[in-house]
């Protein structure tokens, strides 16, 4: 009995040790495409070793520390779901027996910590830390930055609590419920990130439908049209006279000081102009088979890709009016690869993958393509470190959300796992029934809105109401550029 035990001691010390092994790995590879991502976009400073270098590399180790987890997030659900499918069809091989769930319930609890912990704490570290000076009188340095940064954590972390507290009794007015929330741990912290998930959840309500419109104008600005009728060359031919036309304004204004203000717009202008003039040698230079094929079948996969998303959410809302226990719910059981979630197997786990990985991207295009957060958009070598800052805290609660609005829209059946799974307002019927329903009402919405817009503008101007502004900002704002394909809109 004794070497039993010591026999079974000693796996559960290796498979702990290999569970953690294999997370570091994971981990660290997430790490170091963040830390590419992050000091491609970040504003390159001087070589200078000074008090605020150092603060800049600890803000950016923080950054790319939530980035990382905010990767993990996304890829949390695709993983367990094709982990699944694989032990289901590989039950006996011994080369995927680390692959078990102790391992798949320990990557959930982590990205739900860390998630928790980027968000509460090293994220508000970071930007602190980045604003502060330390206090009045007191001496200048890394050690009083540190302190004030400190002071500020605490002042905001008890305003927070002081707020989920007032909007807790609010909400739940009871004995039981005043109770609980002096448990910090065990209640305060997962009713915080629940209402931080809701958030999340509403944001990407608000950003993946017009993601989903915009895929179209952002896939088509970088895949080369086909060209049908069009001169080329001519149209080439006329981009380089109006930049040399340009070029000896541009001449004549820097030697003339009266009209050396309007220099500055002159340079933009030429700078739009060799913009075109690229795009147009990029389009001649392409093949027949780019130019032809492949953006036809880039558009009808977006366009099967949205079609597939809003019809796996209308079959949910069928099957939430039928019975209700097709309400999202956690799961505490710890066995993977027991029963496949996807009726056609593999192939439906991997279309939903694709599908939540298309939604993820869909959803960052559309919160940088709203109005609200446009100013946070990164320039490539071009950005600060308080946007930095701004993008990954938005890019973390995007894709802390992004496992629950798949299982809530039904394109997923993977019950949620860890703490992701203990969010109150998922046993909500009404609020679920209400997400998938403007989830698909809106995504319909800005599609047909899409499409029909160059029919909308033609019916303005055949009515002669294109004058009051009547179509959207953006098209009125391009309507004096080259278009696409190389032509030019004229009234």
């Amino acid at each position: 009995m004794e070497e039993d035990d010591v026999t079974i001691r000693e796996q559960n010390f290796h498979s702990q040790v290999r569970e953690y092994i294999i997370c570091f790995l994971l981990f660290a590879v997430l790490y170091i495409v963040s830390y590419c991502i992050i000091t491609r976009y970040k504003r390159k400073s001087d070589d200078q070793e000074d008090e605020d270098a150092i603060v800049n590399r600890i803000s950016l180790y923080l950054c790319t520390f939530t980035l990382a987890v905010s990767g993990g997030a996304v890829l949390l659900l695709p993983f367990s779901i094709i982990s699944n499918e694989i032990l289901l069809s590989f039950p006996k091989n011994y080369y995927i027996q680390w692959l078990n769930g102790s391992l798949i319930h320990g990557l959930w609890n982590l990205v739900s910590l860390f998630s928790n912990l980027c968000l509460f704490v090293l994220m508000p570290f970071a930007y602190f830390f980045l604003e502060s000076e330390g206090f009045a009188g007191s001496k200048k340095g890394i050690k009083a930055r540190v302190l004030e940064t400190f002071v500020m954590l605490f002042l905001l972390g008890l305003l927070i609590l002081g707020i989920v507290w007032v909007a807790s009794a609010l909400i739940d007015n009871d004995a039981a419920s005043m109770e609980s929330l002096y448990d910090l741990w065990d209640f305060y912290l997962p009713y915080l990130y629940s209402c931080i998930s809701l958030m999340g959840g509403l944001l990407l309500l608000m950003c993946t439908p017009v993601g989903l419109s915009r895929m179209f104008t952002v896939m088509g600005q970088l895949l080369v049209k086909p060209t049908i009728l069009v001169d080329l060359d001519e149209q080439i031919y006329c981009i380089q006279l109006q930049e040399e036309a340009m070029v000896r304004r541009l001449n004549g204004t820097t030697s003339n000081s009266y009209f050396h203000g309007n220099a500055q717009h002159l340079y933009k202008e030429l700078d739009n102009i060799r913009s075109q003039r690229n795009k147009l040698k990029r389009r001649k230079k392409a093949s027949a088979w780019e130019k032809n094929l492949l953006y036809p079948i880039v558009m009808l996969i977006l366009l099967a890709g949205t079609a597939i998303s809003v019809l796996l959410v209308v079959l949910n809302i069928v099957y939430l009016l039928v019975d209700e226990t097709a309400l999202p719910k956690g799961s505490t059981e710890r066995n993977i690869g027991n029963a496949s979630l996807s009726t056609f197997g593999v192939a439906q786990a991997v279309v939903e993958i694709i599908l939540m990985i298309y939604l993820m991207v869909s959803s960052v295009v559309g919160f940088y393509s709203l109005r609200i957060f446009q100013e946070l958009t990164p320039r490539k070598d071009d950005t600060t470190m308080t946007t930095i800052i701004g993008c990954c805290v938005s890019i973390l609660v995007l894709s802390s959300a992004l496992p629950v609005m798949s299982r809530t829209l039904g394109i997923t059946r993977f019950d949620l796992l860890g703490d992701f799974g203990r969010f109150n307002w998922l046993g909500n019927f009404y609020i679920v029934l209400s997400y998938n329903l403007l989830f698909a009402v809106v995504t319909t919405l800005c599609l047909v809105r899409k499409f029909t817009s160059a029919v909308r503008e033609e019916l303005l101007k055949a009515l002669g109401l294109d004058k009051l502004n009547l179509s959207n900002c953006t098209t009125d704002a391009e309507s004096g550029k080259h278009a696409a394909n190389g032509h030019q809109k004229t009234l």
